[in-house]
């Protein structure tokens, strides 16, 4: 037994120290095929707003299961163009998650609505249908549920509750690419959805967003926002809404285009990858998984993540982290706060009258509180998506590297860590 024992914590070790030696993989991943499209763009002289950005609306929103695409500069842009499109108008109210990116109420806000934060599920950190119905108000015009990390929300209860109060739904996908709800791409389960290709993102152009839906009038009148206000079959000189120029260009089209081939393979291995790490990571104690839902059929992690019990690990979420990244897993705390905390929403300076008239009269952020989102920041622990497209192997040794920071033992004694037991 103590011979097995010796064997056991040898090839940990050896894990360990191939995990520190070993890069993880890059990204972006680019090559000849993005070389000849990006050159091809050059060449062509039509570098804009042209055959590129639409046949990558057409193959992405087929991609999804959706009807119709609008290309944006950004994800962003893309769900302010949604939000404009979608008819919303001063005092407003948007009910959203507060556990999401500062796009997803920025966007909000610039079209002077008003955000509403709902509480996240512990098991998702998605949206909680409970709460969003408990938040719905007479200003209430749309719910923007975030499918954070590649989780989709409950759309079933959430579609209910549209209907219910008859509200529009944004989903906010840019976490989402190659997600399916009951078999149906996310971006077209609400009345539209606004994805990210930012350069992190798992498909990416630097920057770029799209917006689908199933809905022509709806895809067009977002459109018009995103084109300098320009209506369908309408002059170049005829602007018949406000808009502004949102336009992607076609160098950014053609990278797209050069990578959605891919999406589809890399999406399963990330998933096939994310079992491996399910599975050992399960049995750690400390160790607090997240729980999937039978309707989403498929998830595109866009992150891995999962939370920890600082109270069984004896040790908290910074000095975790940094044993983690000491055994070669870069792993990351993600949101540190829910966003009604960030200076954004709570500095004069970040929400004047003169921007946003109907946050900064009628809304005091100051009270808000969402208890499960404020634990989620404390506690939950990142992977980026990058390194789901690494060998199999390395999802073990991620396991092997969670194992033996998780045990007291193993860094006790180590020097220079600083205060190693909470409390």
């Amino acid at each position: 037994m103590a011979a097995r024992r010796s064997r056991d914590k040898a090839a940990s070790s050896k894990s360990a120290a191939i995990a520190r030696k070993s890069a993880w993989p890059a990204w972006p991943i680019h090559g000849a095929v993005e070389r000849k499209a990006l050159l091809e763009v050059l060449e062509s002289g039509k570098w804009w707003n042209g055959s590129k950005c639409r046949e990558f609306e057409e193959k992405f929103a087929t991609f999804q299961g959706a009807k119709y695409g609008v290309v944006a500069n950004s994800g962003s842009m893309a769900l302010l163009a949604a939000l404009l499109g979608m008819g919303i108008q001063a005092g407003d109210e948007v009910i959203l998650p507060p556990y999401t990116f500062m796009a997803s109420a920025s966007a909000v806000v610039m079209a002077n609505a008003i955000p509403v934060f709902a509480d996240i599920l512990p098991d998702t950190l998605c949206i909680d249908p409970d709460d969003v119905e408990r938040k719905i108000t007479p200003r209430t015009k749309i719910i923007m549920p975030v499918h954070l990390a590649g989780y989709v929300a409950d759309m079933d209860r959430l579609s209910a509750i549209a209907k219910k109060y008859k509200l529009m739904i944004l989903e906010d996908a840019c976490h989402s690419w190659g997600s399916r709800w009951k078999r149906k791409g996310t971006g077209a389960l609400g009345d539209c959805g606004a994805f990210s290709f930012q350069f992190s993102k798992n498909i990416t152009s630097a920057e770029g967003g799209i917006v689908l839906t199933d809905d022509e009038k709806l895809a067009d009148a977002i459109r018009a926002r995103t084109n300098c206000g320009r209506t369908k079959n309408s002059a170049w000189y005829q602007h018949d809404v406000l808009g502004t120029n949102w336009r992607l260009t076609e160098f950014q089209a053609a990278l797209l285009l050069a990578q959605l081939p891919r999406l589809e393979k890399q999406t399963l291995t990330r998933q096939s990858n994310a079992k491996i790490l399910d599975k050992g990571l399960s049995k750690i104690p400390g160790i607090v998984m997240l729980k999937g839902d039978k309707r989403m059929t498929r998830r595109g992690y866009h992150l891995y993540c999962f939370r920890i019990d600082e109270a069984k690990l004896g040790m908290n979420r910074q000095l975790f982290l940094q044993l983690l990244r000491a055994e070669g897993v870069p792993a990351s705390e993600g949101y540190a706060l829910p966003l009604y905390q960030y200076g954004f929403f709570k500095s004069s300076r970040g929400m004047t009258p003169s921007l946003a008239p109907f946050v900064a009269q009628h809304v005091d952020y100051s009270r808000v509180s969402c208890p499960v989102c404020e634990q989620v920041c404390r506690d939950t622990v990142w992977l980026g998506q990058s390194i789901l497209l690494a060998a199999p192997a390395r999802m073990r040794q991620i396991v092997e590297a969670v194992v033996k920071v998780s045990k007291p033992t193993q860094w006790r004694e180590t020097q220079g860590m600083g205060n190693r037991v909470k409390g």
